[in-house]
């Protein structure tokens, strides 16, 4: 059995912000619910998120995660104090407590699944995640015998010169056998210049203690500051990025280009420079996506290219083409094999496969048939001031350039609309709609600027 405690109720004052820390996003994610990721492999018996400044923000954007038991620290005391706040949680609790701090939130799952098991294993008291650095100036210290089981821990500004030289740190992640971790922890003191109370002090007492290095010392890396979160960012788009292209997916410009966990592209997917894809975004295999493009959001079939377009909260089915500046919002739905092109903007519209919207049109809250031509400057007028209406299109219609079709209306199959029209009423299938003023040409016109001139003279 396993407990888990996040760590999460800090002010973050380095940040310089009304947000708690723990709550700003690294890779679209915040940071606390990257934590609670990685522990989900574990599936603990209890999680408890310690809360304090902003815990109602805190409450309310992890109100999604079920099983969460959040614990207030109303005064922030340190480490120990934090982890003692979740004893009358775990009464008659005989497992183990893992505790993680919320703000380091690139740890691997496959990290904390061997931190535990070597727990459990060799039945340790403690077992704290360390790291060897270069240099660990200014991290506590971590000594250990020949298998691993932990001295001493001595904090940098109490190291001999000698102890300076020990590279292995503390990464501030334990797991404790709950049971023997109770025996201390509510006689914790705070022996300190700070006057807090650290769970290092309750390790000396905990035999065993052993020491498990993590493989990549970047997973134990801490945001304090927004420089802290850029480099953050910066490591996880790197392995995010080496991830997919190991898995068949090709980065033309990897630096230039982000990627959120929560993207799921298939192989022989092509990114272009300058490419930033977010949130729930899948690519279908065979898509070429950019250069210059934003998908947020939204699902791109297999085999299409987007260029220099921007795809929010949209679908864009096989083989269709989007872009060069093109902006799909709002739902909108493209259909197979269709062409979406320059300065055309869809929103909350369904287009059926096989259309073409080839440039400088609006379709907003319409549903196009299949076989649809859109011709250059057509607007659906949706908005009359008060609510947004209808149009809908049917099959293999074409509409001339700068038409405008006034919603709520229903234009039927096979429909021509004549270039300059504004159509106001529904049309019926295999029609010719022409609805403009009929041209005038008065011979001998002047401006009346140039009248005045020639009177004058």
């Amino acid at each position: 059995m396993v407990a888990v405690a996040i760590l999460a109720a800090g002010r973050g004052t380095r940040m310089k912000s009304s947000l708690p820390k723990v709550l700003h996003s690294v890779g679209g994610i915040s940071m606390v619910e990257r934590v609670l990721q990685g522990v989900e492999a574990l599936q603990p018996e209890h999680i408890f998120v310690i809360v304090g400044f902003g815990q109602e923000q805190v409450r309310e954007a992890l109100a999604h995660w079920s099983g969460l038991t959040f614990v207030e620290q109303p005064e922030q005391l340190g480490t120990g104090h934090a982890v003692q706040q979740v004893i009358p949680h775990l009464q008659g609790f005989e497992g183990d407590l893992l505790v993680l701090n919320g703000d380091v939130p690139l740890m691997r799952q496959s990290t904390l699944e061997n931190l535990v098991s070597i727990h459990q294993h060799n039945g340790n008291a403690a077992t704290l995640l360390t790291a060897q650095f270069t240099d660990p100036t200014g991290y506590g210290r971590v000594f250990c015998n020949d298998q691993n089981i932990i001295t001493e821990i001595v904090e940098h500004r109490d190291c001999t010169p000698a102890q300076r030289q020990n590279p292995r740190i503390n990464a501030g992640v334990y797991c404790f056998s709950w049971p023997r971790l109770m025996a201390i922890l509510p006689h914790l003191k705070a022996d300190n210049d700070q006057q807090e109370y650290y769970l290092t002090d309750v390790v000396k007492d905990l035999k065993p203690a052993m020491a498990v290095d993590v493989n990549d010392p970047q997973e134990i890396f801490g945001i304090n500051n927004r420089k802290h979160l850029a480099e953050a960012y910066a490591m996880l788009q790197d392995r995010i990025k080496d991830e997919w292209m190991a898995a068949g997916v090709t980065l033309i410009d990897p630096d230039s280009i982000t990627i959120d966990t929560t993207v799921h592209l298939e192989p022989d997917v092509v990114i272009e420079p300058q490419t930033h894809l977010r949130g729930k975004t899948v690519i279908g295999g065979g898509s070429r996506i950019g250069p210059g493009s934003l998908i947020e959001n939204s699902q791109i079939g297999a085999n299409s290219t987007i260029s220099f377009s921007v795809i929010t909260d949209s679908t864009v089915q096989a083989d269709s083409r989007v872009g060069p500046y093109a902006h799909l919002r709002g739902q909108a739905v493209v259909g197979a094999g269709c062409r979406i092109g320059n300065f055309v903007e869809i929103k909350k519209t369904t287009v059926g496969d096989g259309c073409n919207v080839a440039h400088l049109s609006y379709l907003g809250d319409a549903t196009l048939g299949n076989q649809v031509n859109v011709g250059a400057g057509t607007i659906t007028a949706n908005y009359d001031g008060y609510k947004k209406h209808q149009t809908v299109i049917g099959d293999r219609t074409k509409t001339g350039s700068n038409s405008v079709l006034v919603a709520p209306v229903n234009v039927g199959a096979d429909v021509t609309i004549a270039a300059g029209s504004v159509v106001r009423k529904d049309v019926p299938d295999d029609s010719l709609v022409v609805s403009r003023a009929p041209q005038k040409v008065h011979e001998g016109w002047r401006p009346r600027h140039l009248r005045e001139t020639e009177q004058s003279k």
